[in-house]
């Protein structure tokens, strides 16, 4: 991952590749009525520069009269006044720039930067969140995935500096330190998202967590849950739908408990970790596996998460479930019409085995609730239903707590992570009544998304049926990008979540 630093020499003397400088639509281009009366697109800088350097700039622009567009790029030489051998203007809108425009602007201008080794981003930018965004959203266009390579990776983006004007009020050096430490993390989420199923599986996946966390800055003790563990714990719904993988299911427990433990809230991050899913024996179509390794897109983002809040030192004790298994049709599969116990005592009647993910997070629940959770968030990539109703950019936001449920609604516009709240219909819960067990684990097709929420709220919950504030998450369309970058998001896994939770645990604080 890149280094960031504060941009503090005068361009006069900035010697590295690539300075990077902002457009904005001039007021006349913004009208049709004339297009005789089209303006030049407006140089916009986080910094002043020189009467040469803007002159330079604005020749460049009249030569090659470049786009406005929100993350556009155009590339020039380096004009006059300026000693670094490449200029890049980047379009920031016809409007106000908000701080999504920075991150995709910034994200853009970073990988189309990739082949340099440093550059420094004059954005606009009026405070600290401003400038975050930028970090953040450079962070996130220069991430590459090359583990699976079998040559050594090209030499990539090493420092991205950034211009800016805020004083030490606004403390700059240190949004750029928690940047990193987001950046990072929400890096490493990608990282988890797009190994190759082979190669991350349920142990493999506890290892990783264990070699994160122990070279961390952070305080995070780590216990973990083999399937010996689990079957005798009574786990049902996580050993049925990983017994029929040679892979067996784990549940890993990370626990940071702040310095001043006494008064912290107590808040469980619950992650759907399934490292394949087939589908079981209701096997998915060929088409529909392709990106099922990214099904453990939640308990990548809670193992994120958990240590970057520790490494932020956040004054929040949190704990995360890690719960991974592999849902394979085995011979020893789970079918449809078995009964299994969960490890809070309930029985559930199994339907259709891929709707393993709320089996899984339900007794990741349950054992959040036993450990005196007061907050429980869930994070999954549970339904297709979700995608149906809200597209592939925005993920739905449910849960038995207003106030939760709102906070998180909070801190996903914060961090520039779309969502949208759904409701938990009482006149569906009916659809999960069984004849044989508790509850059925999944209703007929309307309303599928509310249907795993219904069924997931019966979970969050005390030894003694009182609710536990809980809100669930359900990402199975950000999570991961089939088509190419846009902005600050790469291919693949996009790390969807982790700056949410980490928003909602500081607004927490």
């Amino acid at each position: 991952m890149p280094r960031l630093a504060l941009g503090s020499r005068a361009l006069s003397t900035y010697s590295g590749d690539t300075v990077v400088i902002g457009l904005r639509a001039g007021e006349a281009s913004k009208s049709s009525r004339k297009k005789a009366a089209k303006a030049e697109p407006e140089v916009v800088s986080s910094v002043e520069l020189s009467a040469e350097l803007a002159k330079g700039v604005a020749a460049a622009v009249e030569v090659l009269d470049p786009s406005t567009s929100v993350g556009s790029t155009t590339l020039a030489p380096a004009p006059a006044g300026l000693k670094a051998k490449k200029l890049l203007l980047v379009g920031l809108g016809d409007g106000d720039v908000s701080t999504d425009d920075l991150r995709r602007a910034a994200g853009n201008a970073a990988r189309a930067c990739a082949k340099d080794s440093s550059i420094r981003l004059l954005l606009p930018h009026d405070d600290a969140t401003g400038l975050a965004a930028i970090a953040e959203g450079a962070l996130g266009g220069a991430y590459t995935f090359t583990a699976h390579k079998s040559k050594p990776a090209e030499e990539t983006l090493a420092t991205i500096e950034i211009g800016t004007s805020l004083g030490k009020a606004h403390a700059p050096k240190d949004v750029l330190a928690k940047a990193e430490t987001v950046g990072r993390a929400v890096a490493w989420a990608r990282d988890l998202v797009n190994t190759a199923p082979n190669l991350l599986y349920p142990q493999s996946f506890a290892d990783t967590v264990k070699e994160v966390v122990g070279a961390s800055s952070g305080k995070v003790t780590l216990k973990v849950l083999d399937d010996k563990a689990l079957a005798k714990g009574g786990f049902g719904g996580i050993v049925g739908v990983g017994q029929g993988s040679s892979r067996p299911p784990r549940i890993v427990e990370m626990t940071y408990t702040p310095t001043r433990a006494r008064g912290a809230k107590k808040v469980a991050l619950v992650g759907k970790g399934i490292t394949f899913d087939t589908g079981g024996v209701c096997i998915k179509p060929a088409a529909s596996m392709a990106t099922m390794k990214s099904d453990m897109a939640g308990a990548a983002a809670v193992a994120a998460t958990v240590v970057a809040a520790a490494e932020l030192a956040l004054p929040v004790a949190v704990t995360g479930y890690l719960c991974l298994a592999e849902n394979m049709p085995g011979g020893n599969a789970q079918r449809p019409g078995d009964v299994v116990t969960m490890r809070n005592g309930m029985t559930v009647e199994i339907l259709d085995t891929d709707a393993e993910g709320r089996m899984v997070l339900a007794d990741g629940m349950s054992l959040a609730a036993e450990g005196g959770a007061e907050v429980i968030l869930d994070i999954a990539t549970l339904t297709g239903a979700c995608m149906v109703a809200l597209g592939p950019d925005v993920y739905g936001v449910m849960g038995n707590d207003d106030e939760v449920r709102s906070a998180i609604a909070t801190a996903s516009a914060e961090v520039d992570e779309p969502s949208w709240p759904l409701p938990l219909p009482a006149d569906l819960r009916p659809g999960l009544d069984s004849f044989v067990a508790d509850i059925a684990h999944k209703a007929d097709r309307w309303g599928g998304a509310l249907t795993a929420g219904l069924f997931l709220q019966e979970f969050a919950k005390t030894a003694e049926g009182e609710p536990i504030p809980w809100a669930h998450l359900d990402i199975a369309g950000p999570s991961f990008r089939d088509g190419g970058p846009a902005g600050h998001l790469t291919k693949g896994g996009t790390g969807v979540g982790v700056a949410t939770m980490l928003r909602y645990l500081e607004n927490l604080a």
